[in-house]
């Protein structure tokens, strides 16, 4: 094991490893960044990560696709499943809501990352 990666924030195991970007402890499962961790010492408290409905780490730009339909006041048909929206960018949304886009066809709006996907 490499001695020179900082213990786990969470559990303090001494077995995590890189994956990535990400630090990754085996014994909780908790991951974080090596640049947060060191910063700080207290792990993720600076920079919150936000993952699609599958588990991938989501960064501002990325393009993503919607997973189901999703209803939108104002309009009979809403956003289908499939739907590609390019260039996300992550914010601290209300109600969960922590993705800000331009869907096309419907304008700006706030998605969950809950519904949509990496593509």
């Amino acid at each position: 094991m490499n001695e020179n990666l900082p213990p786990c924030p969470e559990c303090s195991g001494a077995y995590t490893y890189e994956m990535g970007a990400l630090l990754v402890c085996p014994e909780c499962g908790h991951e974080w960044s090596l640049s947060a961790g060191a910063a700080d010492g207290s792990g993720t408290a600076g920079e919150k990560v936000i993952k699609d409905s599958v588990g991938n780490v989501l960064a501002d730009g990325d393009t993503v696709t919607v997973v189901k339909t999703l209803k939108v006041k104002g309009s009979p048909t809403g956003i289908k499943a499939g739907t590609k929206v390019r260039n996300i960018r992550l914010v601290d949304g209300v109600d969960g809501h922590d993705i800000d886009c331009k869907v096309d066809g419907f304008g700006p709006m706030q998605l969950k990352s809950s519904v949509v996907k990496k593509a």
